[in-house]
Order: C-alpha cells, then sequence, then structure tokens
C-alpha cells in the first residue's frame, strides 16, 4: 500500500508537466506564432494585430507562463534588479541569416519585474542594447 502511495505520488506531477500548451490566445494563433521562430518565415507578421489585441491577457503572468504560451523568445536577455526581456521578431530580417548579428526587423519586447511578471511590452525596430 505504501509502495503504491509513492508510485502514485510520484507520477502524479508528471501527468500535469505533460500537457500541451494552448493553442489560442483570443484571437491569437500561438500554434502558428509558435513555428514561426525569429519570424523567419514570415508568418508573425499577419499575426501582429491579434497579438497585441491579446495584451492585456498577457500581463501580469509569470515568464515561464508566457514562455509556455508564446514559446521560447527569440532573444532572452537579463536586465538589472533580476528584470529579464523575452524578444520575439514580428518581421523577417538579419536574424534570419544569423540571429546573433543585430537586427532592425519589428520585435515585441516583454519586460519582466524581478518576480517574474510581465509588466510592459513594447514594440522596437531599433538595434536592442
Amino acid at each position: 500500500m505504501i509502495k503504491q502511495a509513492v508510485l502514485l505520488l510520484t507520477l502524479f506531477p508528471l501527468l500535469f508537466a505533460c500537457s500541451a500548451p494552448p493553442e489560442k490566445l483570443g484571437e491569437l494563433d500561438l500554434v502558428q506564432w509558435r513555428k514561426d521562430r525569429s519570424a523567419c518565415g514570415d508568418v508573425r507578421a499577419k499575426l501582429v494585430e491579434n497579438f497585441k489585441s491579446e495584451e492585456k491577457q498577457l500581463l501580469g503572468k509569470f515568464a515561464d507562463d508566457v514562455g509556455n504560451l508564446l514559446g521560447k523568445p527569440d532573444i532572452h536577455q537579463l536586465a538589472g534588479r533580476n528584470q529579464k526581456i523575452y524578444i520575439y521578431f514580428l518581421e523577417k530580417g538579419t536574424q534570419c541569416d544569423d540571429i546573433t548579428q543585430p537586427s532592425t526587423a519589428m520585435k515585441a519586447v516583454l519586460r519582466f519585474n524581478a518576480i517574474g511578471l510581465l509588466t510592459e511590452i513594447t514594440y522596437q525596430q531599433e538595434i536592442p542594447e
């Protein structure tokens, strides 16, 4: 009986860890978003308005939850005071040839505070610092 309880407690978290990420966030097609890494497939450019319309749903979420929804960020930076910055490219650019090179392609910049909550979403074309 004890062995069964231990086995059940061991397997219980695995049942929830394997759940697939959501396919939609409002009108935003998350499957297409996640597939278009660095916007090199030119799919994210068509999803920008839907992304912008779902900003309020993203704000206040933890970094892990945002990563689960949108996929791994194209660029992940650490800022001062334990802040994180996730950058998702929104259009094709020089990042498609070499992600290590600066790109002036439009990008969404998501800033997380020290406890990991998304506090700000901005849009930039300049080269990130």
